[in-house]
C-alpha cells in the first residue's frame, strides 16, 4: 500500500540518523580538526579562510557561525546536495541498506525541475555509453582507438574512464536519443544537441572528437569534453553550462580521486584529461583537472575542504608555467599551501610519462615538487637579461619583492641568503629592502576574505551580513535561549517551563521550538537532541536550535536557576506589555477617548504591581 504523500515513518528517520555518523559524513567533504568538544573546519556553504564551521559529535549537529547554516546529518546532505528532506532520507536509507516502505520519501509528483534534471542525467549516461560503444566496437572508432593506443591508453583505461568517440557524421546521437523519446529541446538545453539554423531539426553538438565524460561528485555523467581527432581548433570543447554542469565548480575525476585526496591530504592538479588518466595509470590516484586552465576560486574552495596541500602539474612550456603561477595565486588566496612541478624540456605530464616512464614521474616529479616561491623566482628570470648587469640588478629587486610576500621569517631569510650568495649581493642590504617592502605593504588597507564577503572577516565586523544569514540573537533573548537549552536536555525542565510559561516567549522562533519540545516529550520521548532535530524539519528552526545548542557557556540547570530564568521571561514579557499599553493610552488620550484611556490605565497599574513583585533575576 502506497503511503499518502510519501511520508517517511519516524522509525526510518531515526534509523537513518543512527546509520550515518555526522563526523564521518561531514568529514567526506570538510577537513575537520579537533577543537575542545567540537570539530572545526572551513564551511562548505560559503567562502572563508578562517574556520567557522563546527560539528558537535555528541549532539549530532553542525553549525556555522559565519553563514548560520545548522542542523543534523540529514540537513547537511540536504544543504550540500540540494535534496529535499524526503529525498535526502531516501538516498541515505538506500546507502545504509535501510528498507523503506513502498512510496515513502517519494513525492506524489516530482517537480518539473526535478523531472528535467532526471531526464538530462539519463540522457548523458546514455550518451556516454553510446560514445564508448562506438569507440570500442565500430568502424567509427577505429582511427580514434589507434590514436589513443599511440598515446599509451590501454583498453582497461579506456573502459575505466568511459572514453568514447563522437563521429564526424552529425546525427548519430540525435537519432539515438530521439528513438528513446527524449525531448530534443531539453537535450539542446543540456548541451547534447544543437538546433539547425534553418529550423529543420537538431544535430549532434560534438562531432569528430574523442569524448571524455565529466561526472559529478556522485559519479553521474553531467557533461562532456571533446578533443579534436585531427588538426584544428579549438583542441578541446566542453559542454555548455546547464542545470547539471558549471565548469567553474566541476573538476574532472574528482569523484574518483576524492578518497585518495582525503587519505593523502594532497591533491594534484593537471591541465588536461589525458594527463589525469595517464597519471592515474602511473599510480597518481589523487589527480584532478579543471576545464582547461580555467581554474577558479570555487575550485580552490572545493579542494581546500578535502585537502591540506595542492600540487600543480601543468605543462612545462611557457604557457603552462604562466598558468601554474596564476593557479598558485588562487590557491594561496584561498589559504591553501601549494607546490609546483616543473617538467623539463617543455613536456606535458603525458609526454613525460611516455619518455621517462611512470616510476620517474611519480618519484622525481610528483614526489619532489618545488615551493611556489622558488617556482616564481625561476619563472621571473625569463623576463630579465641575466647576462647583463642591469638585468641581474632588476631581477634581484623583483625577487626581493616576491620574497617579502612570505609570512615566515625563516623562509624569507633562507631565500634572501640564496639570493645574496648567487649574486654576490650584501645580505644586510637585501634584508633592509625586504623590510621596507613589507612595511609599505602593511600600511595599505587589508581586504577581507573576499571583496564580496567582507562580513566573514574579523577585521570587518561592521560590514552587513549576507542575505539569509541568521545572526546570534541579541542579549535580551539570552534567557529564553538558556531555558530552551535546558529543555532540550531535560524533560522535567521542559515540563516546568510548559506549566510556567506555555508559549510566553518573546522570540517567535523560541516559542515555536518550545511548542515542538512540549509535543516531543508528550509522545513519551527521552531527551535526545539528534532525534528532536528530526522532528523540526524546518530550516529556520533548525538553525535557531543549533545556534542555541552551540552556546559556549550555559549555567547548570538547577531548580533555583530554572525558576529565576522563567520568572525573568515573564518579567520581560510584562515589560513589553507595559510599554505597549502606555503607548496605547497615549494614542487614546490624543484621540479624546477618555473612557478607553482610563481602562488602559487600570491595566497599566496592574502590570506595574506585578513587576514590583519579588523576582530573582538571573545574571
Amino acid at each position: 500500500m502506497r503511503m499518502a504523500g510519501g511520508r517517511i515513518p519516524e522509525d526510518v528517520i531515526q534509523a537513518v540518523l543512527r546509520a550515518h555518523d555526522i563526523v564521518e559524513t561531514v568529514g567526506r567533504t570538510v577537513h575537520l580538526t579537533k577543537s575542545g568538544k567540537y570539530l572545526k573546519g572551513l564551511c562548505p556553504f560559503h567562502s572563508e579562510k578562517t574556520p567557522s564551521f563546527t560539528v558537535t559529535p555528541e549532539k549530532g549537529i553542525f553549525h556555522c557561525y559565519g553563514c548560520g547554516k545548522s542542523g543534523n546529518v540529514i540537513r547537511f546532505r540536504m544543504e550540500l546536495e540540494g535534496y529535499t528532506f524526503p529525498e535526502a532520507v531516501r538516498v541515505m536509507a538506500e546507502e545504509a541498506g535501510i528498507p523503506l516502505p513502498r512510496g515513502a520519501g517519494v513525492p506524489a509528483e516530482p517537480s518539473p525541475a526535478q523531472l528535467e534534471r532526471q531526464k538530462l542525467i539519463e540522457a548523458h549516461e546514455y550518451a556516454a555509453k553510446f560514445y564508448h560503444y562506438l569507440l570500442q566496437n565500430t568502424e567509427h572508432g577505429k582511427e580514434a582507438k589507434e590514436y589513443l593506443k599511440r598515446r599509451g591508453m590501454s583498453d582497461k583505461l579506456i573502459d575505466r574512464f568511459m572514453i568514447g568517440i563522437a563521429p564526424e557524421r552529425g546525427d548519430l546521437l540525435t537519432g539515438f536519443l530521439e528513438k528513446r523519446g527524449y525531448d530534443m529541446r531539453l537535450m539542446e538545453k543540456g548541451g547534447l544537441v544543437a538546433a539547425r539554423s534553418d529550423g529543420t531539426g537538431y544535430y549532434d553538438r560534438f562531432r569528430g572528437r574523442i569524448m571524455f565524460p565529466i561526472r559529478d561528485r556522485d559519479g553521474r555523467t553531467i557533461a562532456f569534453a571533446g578533443r579534436i581527432l585531427h588538426d584544428g581548433q579549438p583542441k578541446y570543447i566542453n559542454s555548455p553550462d546547464s542545470v547539471l554542469f558549471n565548469k567553474s565548480r566541476v573538476l574532472y575525476n574528482f569523484h574518483e580521486a576524492r578518497p585518495e585526496i582525503r587519505k593523502s591530504g594532497r591533491v594534484v592538479l593537471f591541465e588536461g584529461y589525458m594527463d589525469v588518466i595517464r597519471a592515474w595509470d602511473a599510480g597518481v590516484r589523487n589527480g584532478v583537472a579543471s576545464m582547461g586552465t580555467s581554474f577558479t576560486e570555487e575550485h580552490a574552495a572545493i579542494l581546500r575542504r578535502v585537502a591540506e596541500e595542492a600540487v600543480i602539474c601543468y605543462d612545462g612550456d611557457d604557457a603552462g608555467q604562466a598558468a601554474a603561477l596564476k593557479t598558485a595565486a588562487i590557491f594561496e588566496s584561498a589559504g591553501m599551501p601549494v607546490k609546483i612541478v616543473l617538467l623539463p624540456g617543455g613536456l606535458d605530464p603525458d609526454e613525460y610519462i611516455g619518455k621517462y616512464g611512470p616510476e620517474s614521474f611519480v618519484r622525481d616529479m610528483i614526489g619532489q615538487p618545488m615551493s611556489a616561491v622558488k617556482f616564481r623566482l625561476i619563472f621571473l628570470r625569463k623576463n630579465h637579461k641575466m647576462l647583463e648587469e642591469e638585468g641581474r640588478k632588476d631581477y634581484v629587486l623583483e625577487a626581493v619583492r616576491v620574497i617579502a610576500g612570505l609570512d615566515s621569517p625563516a623562509e624569507r631569510e633562507f631565500y634572501l641568503r640564496e639570493l645574496a650568495r648567487e649574486f654576490d649581493f650584501p645580505l644586510e642590504t637585501l634584508r633592509q629592502e625586504c623590510a621596507r617592502i613589507r612595511s609599505a605593504a602593511q600600511k595599505k588597507p587589508i581586504p577581507g576574505d573576499k571583496s564580496g564577503n567582507r562580513w566573514n572577516n574579523g577585521r570587518n565586523e561592521t560590514a552587513p551580513p549576507p542575505a539569509g544569514w541568521v545572526p546570534e540573537p541579541p542579549g535580551r533573548h539570552h534567557v529564553e535561549r538558556t531555558l530552551l537549552y535546558w529543555m532540550m536536555h531535560d524533560a522535567e525542565a521542559a515540563e516546568y517551563v510548559r506549566d510556567k510559561l506555555g508559549d510566553a516567549f518573546q522570540a517567535e522562533d523560541h516559542a515555536a521550538i518550545a511548542a515542538y519540545l512540549y509535543a516531543y516529550y508528550a509522545q513519551g520521548n527521552e531527551p535526545d537532541v539528534t532525534r528532536f532535530f528530526s522532528t523540526l524539519q524546518d530550516e529556520r528552526l533548525e538553525r535557531t536550535a543549533a545556534s542555541i545548542l552551540s552556546m559556549e557557556t550555559v549555567p547548570p540547570c538547577t531548580s533555583d536557576n530554572l525558576e529565576a530564568y522563567a520568572e525573568e521571561v515573564l518579567r520581560r514579557q510584562r515589560l513589553a506589555a507595559l510599554k505597549e499599553r502606555v503607548e496605547e493610552r497615549i494614542r487614546a488620550e490624543r484621540a479624546g477617548d477618555a473612557l478607553r484611556a482610563a481602562r488602559i490605565a487600570v491595566e497599566i497599574h496592574n502590570l506595574e504591581r506585578q513587576l514590583r513583585g519579588k523576582a530573582t533575576r538571573p545574571s
